[in-house]
């Protein structure tokens, strides 16, 4: 879920904190990728532009092919990717995890009825919701991805976490992920729709953490607060506080302990055992694996690795894939050089008062010596 409603509330209050880039805006960067997410996102692109495909035992192979065909439109834009896969998910998230359980149950009784009435939008509509990501989905794009050469990490516990540390530490550059979330935890630059597909022509949403701030007018203690009235994973929300109404009340009051002493208690239902405190702890101190013990590594792809495992029983072309992995390689030999602000420092632009000074006197210098009969060169 992530946050609700925030990227809206950026959008209208600190829209300078917002960039619309183009993919090849990212060559030379290392990028963690919130894998479930991307996986999440394969499965239900194929679903929706026609059959999920799958292997000759029927299981689905779509998490597969948008993995390896998305990861090689990265890498050939010069990205270095590292995808980062969930852990346990904390005890907190339990009440997220059983409304989803319930939406999926809802979902799968709807389906039925508009299976059995024929109304094939509404069979769409539904298997949608009832896509999930699964531990076989996630130890197979693993495998995959080791065998194209790309780093892949466990994280203890979640991945836009652990994807904020490895920003934090200046291990990448940013993290791709559609969860709001990872702003929450620290990371000051996210990208969004990175790993859609070309044929969608949506842009690269560039989120800066620290413009947002400058926004919104908090600082990120007052942010997460903001996030957790917004309404998050790790507990429910205030009824009757939207967007508008939560930015508001955090500045006017600076923490939820000031807002729910100064609320209307009749007016706003505040949830029963509302931990909100506990799950502010979890976005200020999530548990994560150090970035300083982490080493990420890139190498060459194996082709006959990657053709015994997708081609076969799931039944991907292997004139493709090998076609695949020489482009892997190609873009890997290719892009060594990086990005050129990695190599000078910039500078900045704004004019220093006391060196102007100094430029225009000694400039004044030159121009009296030349119009006193001094002897200059003749110019060129």
């Amino acid at each position: 879920m992530g946050i609700l409603g925030l990227s809206k509330l950026i959008a209208d209050i600190a829209p300078h904190a917002v960039k619309e880039l183009e993919i090849k805006n990212y060559f030379g960067r290392k990028i963690a990728i919130d894998a479930s997410m991307s996986l999440y996102q394969f499965l239900i692109a194929v679903r929706s532009e026609g059959a999920q495909l799958t292997s000759v035992d029927g299981e689905t192979t779509s998490h597969l092919m948008g993995t390896f065909y998305r990861t090689i439109r990265l890498v050939e834009n010069g990205i270095k990717p590292v995808y980062v896969f969930d852990g346990k998910p904390p005890d907190m998230k339990s009440h997220q995890l059983n409304k989803r359980a319930e939406r999926r149950e809802e979902a799968e009784k709807e389906l039925q009825k508009a299976t059995e009435a024929g109304d094939q939008a509404s069979v769409e509509k539904f298997n949608r919701r009832l896509v999930k990501v699964t531990r076989r989905h996630g130890e197979e794009a693993r495998e995959l991805l080791a065998l194209m050469g790309v780093p892949v990490l466990e994280a203890p516990c979640e991945a836009e976490a652990q994807c904020a540390e490895l920003v934090k530490a200046g291990k990448v550059f940013a993290v791709a992920t559609e969860d709001m979330d990872a702003l929450t935890f620290g990371a000051n630059v996210l990208l969004r729709h990175l790993t859609f597909s070309e044929a969608r022509k949506m842009p690269v949403q560039e989120f800066h953490l620290d413009q947002v701030l400058t926004g919104l007018e908090l600082n990120h203690n007052e942010f997460i607060d903001l996030c957790i009235l917004l309404g998050c994973d790790y507990c429910g929300s205030v009824r009757g506080i939207g967007p508008k109404r939560a930015i508001e009340l955090i500045r006017q009051h600076r923490s939820i302990e000031e807002v729910m002493r100064n609320i209307d208690t009749k007016k706003y239902v505040v949830p029963e055992n509302w931990d909100f405190e506990n799950a502010r702890k979890l976005f200020v101190a999530p548990e994560v694996a150090s970035a300083k013990d982490i080493e990420l590594k890139w190498t060459d792809p194996d082709e006959e690795g990657l053709v015994k495992f997708l081609c076969g029983d799931k039944q991907f072309n292997e004139d493709r894939v090998r076609n695949g992995a020489k482009k892997l390689m190609k873009a890997r030999t290719g892009t060594t050089q990086g990005r050129l602000d990695g190599f000078f420092k910039v500078l900045s632009t704004t004019p220093n008062p006391k060196r102007k000074a100094e430029e225009e006197k000694k400039n004044a210098t030159n121009k009296k010596a030349k119009t006193g009969g001094g002897r200059g060169r003749k110019p060129k």
